[in-house]
């Protein structure tokens, strides 16, 4: 049986902007822009923002060369992917915006995340780290972050 890779009129697949959106957390999660990430694989930037909004399929070499350049095991890039429901074609996406909604929506994803946790890996001393994580634990059990 074939599988279905993209829709009609050529929209994006739920596993391409699955891949594509954590290519960009882990981009900004490390500080690179679309620009240094595109010179590093010899790409663009407007190459970049399409393999990030899931608009390009990202080819096993160039996924290998990610994986090198971001330093992460290829699995990062399917961590946390839903599950196709039944009966409705494999990974079929409704559109590119449908994607994008889901990821503007994960809290691990937003940028305020992501600088918070680049922000907390720069603190050198480990006790200093440490008593940062306690706190933010304790300020979320307690509502008092709210």
């Amino acid at each position: 049986m074939v599988t279905q890779t993209r829709g009609k009129r050529g929209r994006s697949n739920q596993v391409d902007a699955h891949v594509g959106s954590r290519v960009r957390m882990r981009r900004t999660l490390l500080g690179l822009s679309q620009e240094k990430l595109g010179d590093a694989l010899g790409l663009t930037f407007q190459q970049v923002q399409k393999y990030e909004r899931g608009a390009n399929r990202i080819g096993a070499s160039r996924l290998y060369q990610l994986t090198r350049i971001l330093d992460v095991p290829v699995a990062f890039f399917f961590e946390d992917m839903d599950e196709p429901e039944a009966g409705t074609p494999q990974g079929i996406a409704i559109g590119l915006a449908e994607g994008a909604d889901k990821f503007d929506h994960d809290p691990m994803a937003k940028r305020e995340t992501l600088e918070l946790v680049r922000a907390y890996y720069k603190i050198t001393d480990p006790k200093v780290r440490r008593r940062v994580f306690e706190l933010v634990k304790a300020l979320g059990k307690t509502g008092l972050g709210s």
